[in-house]
């Protein structure tokens, strides 16, 4: 693999000695995850974004979920340990977390945010996220991530 195709999320899997498969393909903007999935054969469910949240006392979140699926606000709250959690504007994305829009990861970011994922990732094999840049996916281990960032698994969605 050509150094310029590792990603942060790329290098802190390596480190961590995750397993992984590293999918690329031809994007020059945001498409949405729905798109992405279709587009790479991916199943819909087993195909999650992330989502960047805020909570009331000021600290940052990440959410996973299946990308035809919508963040439960009170249920990611609850799960955060958060009187309330409202994601953060599409423009503050990149300042945040490193991360441009559409290519968002919970792993590699500027700051390990404390990260929910949705229970039924806890089911899989695998599942696939954003590899850390538009036209980049990773299809890992959903319990691998979680161990490795300290994510938890909760309901989060409506």
């Amino acid at each position: 693999m050509g150094k310029e195709l590792k990603t942060n999320a790329i290098r802190f899997l390596e480190k961590c000695g995750i397993d992984y498969k590293m999918t690329v393909y031809e994007c020059a903007e945001f498409v949405d995850g729905i798109t992405v999935a279709r587009k790479l054969g991916q199943p819909e469910e087993e195909t999650f974004k992330t989502l960047v949240a805020k909570g009331r006392s000021g600290s940052y979140y990440c959410f996973l979920l299946p990308v035809a699926e919508e963040l439960d606000l009170k249920k990611a709250a609850k799960s955060a340990g958060e009187k309330s959690v409202e994601l953060i504007a599409v423009k503050d994305i990149t300042e945040v977390t490193g991360y441009v829009r559409g290519g968002c990861t919970p792993i590699g970011m500027k700051k390990q945010f404390f990260t929910v994922i949705h229970e039924t990732a806890s089911a899989m094999e695998q599942f696939y996220i954003s590899g850390g840049r538009i036209g980049t996916q990773i299809q890992l281990s959903p319990k691998a991530l979680a161990a490795s960032i300290k994510g938890v698994f909760a309901d989060i969605i409506h």
